[in-house]
């Protein structure tokens, strides 16, 4: 059975993603926004999920306000959330979800077991070998652990007027630099540095990676509901985000008031080996 190593610390390099706590539990600033803007994840990932899964019970892992877990419990799934924002957790309680407030890496699993352990949006918010140990110790055999993320891509000439914003206003976003596929490199790290957690941690097989394309229209005004719960922003100044707000509607305007976003769901996907 794999064990929970003890919390990593970083070195003198840049820390990883994990180790952003203020970031990662920054989204609870606002549920409301954040549940009514963030895109839902395609059907057919939830249905292969639950299609390749050996029984119902679903553990969504930093489950946020419930989104990817009321679609598991669309497709027939019995679903505990595990989720470190109490502000979080309290909207997923109130649309039905029944959520407990930890970290993964430090939730007791009090001998209940999985048949799904999924993520959305949210692994990279988790130590890649911890969560893995965690996933394989509340996991039945054959049980699948199942982490996603929807990574959009915008068309050049919006990539780069948006770009154009944030240098200006933030100049120290990541967003600053947009290009065409910039956003699925970035998750490749993600994807990879998952992929590296599960064979140090043990008790997975050989994991795979699932690829969903789809397109999503937006207004101006849909979009601008969409930048405030996203992580370069939900910490910013509010005079800095009106300014990025103004400049990205701006930009939109000139494009004429509407833009089609492109979005990749990334998944991958390991299932428990062993007996016990």
């Amino acid at each position: 059975m794999p064990t929970i190593p003890p919390e990593r610390t970083s070195g003198p390099g840049p820390r990883e993603s994990h180790q952003y706590r203020h970031i990662a539990e920054s989204f609870g600033i606002d549920p409301e926004r954040y549940d009514r803007a963030r895109p839902r994840y395609p059907d057919a990932l939830v249905e292969r999920i639950v299609a390749a899964s050996p029984g119902p019970d679903v553990l969504d892992v930093g489950c946020g306000t419930g989104i990817a877990a009321r679609q598991f419990q669309a497709a027939g799934g019995k679903v505990l959330g595990v989720e470190p924002d109490a502000r979080m957790a309290d909207f997923a309680r109130r649309t039905g979800v029944e959520v407990e407030v930890a970290t993964i890496e430090a939730w007791d699993p009090a001998g209940r077991q999985f048949d799904a352990v999924v993520a959305g949006q949210a692994w990279h918010w988790v130590d890649p070998v911890a969560g893995a140990a965690r996933a394989a110790q509340v996991l039945r055999p054959g049980g699948l652990l199942a982490v996603f993320w929807n990574v959009f891509e915008l068309p050049p000439e919006v990539a780069e007027a948006f770009a154009a914003v944030y240098r200006r206003v933030l100049p120290d976003s990541p967003l600053r630099r947009l290009r065409p596929g910039t956003p699925r490199g970035a998750y490749a790290v993600f994807t990879a540095k998952t992929a590296g957690g599960l064979q140090e941690a043990g008790g997975f097989g050989e994991p795979e990676q699932w690829q969903f394309d789809w397109e999503q229209p937006y207004t101006r005004d849909e979009w601008l509901d969409v930048l405030p719960s996203t992580g370069t922003l939900t910490q910013a100044p509010p005079d800095k985000l009106a300014e990025v707000l103004a400049g990205t509607g701006a930009a939109i305007d000139a494009l004429g008031g509407s833009i089609t976003v492109r979005y990749m769901t990334l998944a991958v996907i390991a299932a428990r080996t062993g007996t016990a």
